[in-house]
């Protein structure tokens, strides 16, 4: 790096401001990314090795932490949490992309996954997107740069998050729903969300029973805003438990509730029963967190049929898609609020993407699983007032804390 800088007159920094100053279209950035790797070529810099990390969660759920090695020891972590997985076979598939590459080659890495991503199910797109996470992480490294900078600078200077506070509620009551949104508003945020539809009944099953399944989650979301008052935002996921008519119904039973939005009542895939949906009911509809590249985002921002796409970066192809899953967002006036219910890896990436996205709504946070949460990354993870601040430190901003994970594998 020296020789280059001596030959170019430019510091890392300088150097990537000249070739990314185009800014946020399509593809300019990861070409702009693809100069300033030829430009360093002459480093040498490649990928080495990939080590993975299961950290145990209560109710047998794990985070899925990753590291990406280089040959000169600068290395990059990402996140490929899926429910209690401890490791993901499909992980070795994508490496093995990557592997003795320069790690500025994220463009070539995607032509070159997209083939195995196409076919492979949850699993290859979760294992995909972690390989992409850690590269832009390992990038920003090596260029003593934040990755927001990769993609043409922030737009902000924190993000705002919300309290995601299902996995928290292991008592699914009424009152231990609106015991914890009293506490993460105590915790400073302003904004909650709950899944009290957990374990609805099938559809076919006797309609006393559906009746009181449908009972019980309304008075858990009436214990929540009892508990909070009306000036906390307050969000519900039906995680796809209903059909059209139904959704609909059980939405104008909790009208008085005055919910932020409403989120996947059914498979976000059927977009002419999500816009039947939308156009029922008052609150606003949100959307797709399992869903795979604009290809499957695509249909939802051309009919319209939520109002708010939720972008997960462990699902959706990384970054790179996420920002262009974001501008066809923003094409047909949606907001994007990224789907984020893991661990401080994933949730440090997210940071990155809603720095940079103009039509950023606000960004989920899995708060109160585990106490040691925020001791997992160094610096350690810190939310205030509602809010993540981002830094001007390299990469995600973040490291493994290698003891503490070790305490929790």
């Amino acid at each position: 790096m020296a020789q280059h800088q001596q030959h170019s007159g430019l510091s890392r920094r300088e150097l990537l401001t000249a070739v990314c100053v185009t800014g946020l279209t399509e593809g300019s950035c990861d070409s702009a990314l693809a100069d300033l790797g030829r430009h360093l070529q002459h480093q040498g810099l490649r990928v080495s090795g990939l080590e993975v990390f299961p950290v145990r969660l209560p109710r047998g759920r794990k985070w899925l932490f990753l590291r990406l090695q280089t040959n000169q020891g600068v290395s990059g972590i990402a996140e490929a949490t899926l429910g209690g997985a401890d490791k993901l076979s499909e992980l070795k598939t994508i490496f093995g992309l990557i592997k003795g590459e320069s790690p500025f080659n994220i463009r070539q890495f995607r032509e070159r996954g997209w083939n195995h991503i196409a076919t492979g199910g949850l699993k290859m797109a979760v294992a995909f997107s972690a390989i992409e996470q850690a590269l832009w992480d390992l990038t920003g490294k090596a260029l003593q740069v934040p990755v927001y900078g990769l993609f043409g600078g922030n737009v902000r200077d924190a993000i705002t998050v919300y309290a995601n506070i299902n996995n928290a509620t292991t008592t699914r009551s009424p009152a231990a729903f609106a015991e914890n949104a009293q506490m993460a508003v105590a915790d400073g945020f302003q904004a909650l969300k709950a899944a009290p539809f957990d374990g609805f009944p099938r559809l076919d099953a006797p309609g006393a029973q559906i009746e009181q399944a449908t009972g019980t989650g309304i008075d858990c979301i009436r214990a929540i805003r009892e508990s909070v008052g009306d000036d906390v935002k307050l969000k519900v996921d039906f995680h796809s438990y209903f059909d059209v008519q139904l959704a609909v119904d059980i939405a104008h039973r909790v009208e008085p509730f005055n919910l932020s939005w409403i989120e996947e009542p059914i498979d976000p895939k059927d977009v002419v029963g999500s816009k039947a949906i939308r156009t029922a009911i008052r609150q606003r509809l949100a959307g797709g967190e399992f869903l795979f590249a604009l290809k499957e985002f695509g249909p939802l921002c051309q009919t319209q049929s939520v109002e708010v796409l939720m972008p997960d970066v462990q699902a959706c192809g990384g970054l790179l898609e996420g920002q262009r899953i974001s501008t066809a967002a923003e094409l047909h006036g949606l907001s994007v609020a990224p789907h984020n219910a893991h661990g401080p890896v994933a949730t440090a990436a997210s940071v990155q993407l809603s720095a940079f996205l103009p039509n950023f709504e606000i960004l989920e946070y899995q708060w109160g699983e585990v106490p040691w949460r925020a001791e997992l990354i160094d610096p350690p993870e810190s939310i205030h007032e509602g809010k993540i601040h981002l830094s001007d430190r390299s990469g995600f901003g973040v490291d493994l804390n290698d003891q503490v994970v070790a305490e929790h594998l």
